[in-house]
C-alpha cells in the first residue's frame, strides 16, 4: 500500500520557521520520520511539499485517480483554499488532515479549515508525530 504524505506551503522551513510554535524538526527530519514510520507499518510513505497551490491540488488529482490515501498538511491554504478543499473531496482514499500546531490555540483565522469537512479525520497539536498517528490509523483502515 503507497500513501503520499503533502505538505503545503512553509513546511519545508521546519526547524527555522518559528521554532517556538512548528518546533526544531527539519523537513529532513519531518520526511525520514514518516518515512520510517512507513517502513514499520509495512507501508510506502511518499512525502512531498510545495509552496505552490496548483501543484498540490495536480498531487492530490494523483492520489484521487490512484486510490491512494493521502495525509495532509494544507498549512497555510487549510483556512481559504477551496481548490485545494474540492481537490480533496474527489479523493477515494482516506484523507487525514494533520497540523503541527494546534491551530485552535492560535489567531482566530486559525480556527476554520476548509478541508477538515471532506477529511476522514484531523490531528492538530501533537507537533510532528501527528503525522505517525495519521499513517497508523490508514495502516490500520486498510488491513482492518
Amino acid at each position: 500500500m503507497k500513501v503520499l504524505v503533502l505538505n503545503g506551503p512553509n513546511l519545508g522551513r521546519l526547524g527555522l520557521r518559528e521554532p517556538d510554535v512548528y518546533g526544531r524538526t527539519t523537513y529532513a527530519d519531518l520526511v525520514a520520520l514518516c518515512e520510517s514510520a512507513g517502513r514499520d507499518l509495512g507501508i510506502e510513505v511518499e512525502v512531498r511539499q510545495t509552496d505552490f497551490e496548483g501543484e498540490l491540488v495536480g498531487w492530490l488529482h494523483e492520489a484521487a485517480d490512484q486510490a491512494v490515501p493521502v495525509v495532509l498538511n494544507p498549512a497555510a491554504w487549510t483556512h481559504y483554499s477551496i481548490a485545494v478543499r474540492d481537490a480533496c473531496a474527489q479523493l477515494v482514499a482516506p484523507l487525514v488532515e494533520v497540523h503541527i500546531s494546534n491551530v485552535h490555540k492560535r489567531e482566530e483565522f486559525r480556527h476554520t479549515s476548509v478541508i477538515s469537512a471532506v477529511a476522514d479525520g484531523v490531528i492538530a497539536g501533537l507537533g510532528v508525530r501527528g503525522y505517525v498517528l495519521a499513517l497508523n490509523w490508514v495502516a490500520d483502515r486498510k488491513t482492518g
